[in-house]
């Protein structure tokens, strides 16, 4: 599979989702079912590797704005989340976080930044086309994320780093 087979998929799936994370996870399952076990193996780790590379402090303090916090877990789910965006928005939110306001205005914290089935979406496909687990990718996630560590609760630091974001969801 190839990089843009990856996130036509993931285009697919939101727009017949209209939006809806839950909707569009599951959209996903039926999409990936219909591929042969090793697509679904490609599609894994072209969607791991893109998780991985969006374990970034910036990326977790922008999250941590959005969802008016974000634990480590949160912060998967948010990236994941991310992912199912499609390649404008994470791309864009993984060059510049605070852009995050711009790309995605209508975000609804309640609603959006919660990808947590949409992130197990291979796994199940796998499993439901041969009866086995997905298989260890060997991607395991640095114990750290990328970037220079700052605090999350100090607000002129969150405000000062991302002033569109602050201007939105901040204190």
């Amino acid at each position: 599979m190839y990089e843009t087979d990856f996130w036509q998929i993931i285009d697919e799936t939101r727009d017949a989702a209209d939006g809806d994370p839950d909707d569009q996870a599951d959209l996903l399952v039926e999409r990936l079912v219909q591929l042969t076990p090793d697509e679904v193996i490609d599609f894994a780790r072209l969607f791991e590797a893109r998780f991985q590379r969006a374990y970034t402090r910036e990326l977790w303090g922008a999250a941590y704005l959005m969802l008016g916090g974000a634990s480590e877990d949160a912060f998967d789910y948010f990236r994941c989340w991310l992912i199912a965006q499609g390649r404008e928005v994470f791309e864009g939110a993984l060059y510049h976080p605070d852009d995050l306001a711009e790309l995605v205005p209508d975000f609804d914290e309640d609603e959006d930044g919660d990808g947590e089935e949409f992130g197990y979406a291979a796994d199940e496909a796998h499993e439901q086309l041969t009866g086995l687990p997905l298989p260890d990718l060997g991607n395991n996630q640095p114990r750290l994320p990328e970037g220079v560590r700052f605090d999350f609760a100090d607000s002129s630091e969150m405000a000062k780093r991302f002033p569109k974001l602050w201007e939105i969801y901040g204190d």
